[in-house]
């Protein structure tokens, strides 16, 4: 199954990654982040909607993205 890792810590919250995705699974969260931020979030249950196309990982200006491809565990 495809996975999303979002580093919340990282992101500060420009949500370019929710325009990019083009099955609109990543939202921006409604709890700040240790730097104040509204982090992005990917919701675990969807997971099985998400096409691993990695879209929003090459958006993000603050590489707080990464992609794992469906059964082969290797980043994308």
């Amino acid at each position: 199954m495809p996975k999303i890792v979002i580093d919340e810590g990282r992101c500060k919250g420009c949500a370019l990654c929710t325009l990019a995705c083009p099955k609109k699974l990543i939202r921006m969260s409604d709890k700040l982040n240790r730097q104040g931020f509204l982090p992005a979030v990917f919701p675990e249950d969807c997971s099985r909607d998400c096409t691993s196309c990695a879209l929003c990982a090459q958006m993000c200006p603050d590489v707080a993205i990464t992609v794992f491809r469906e059964g082969k565990g290797e980043e994308k």
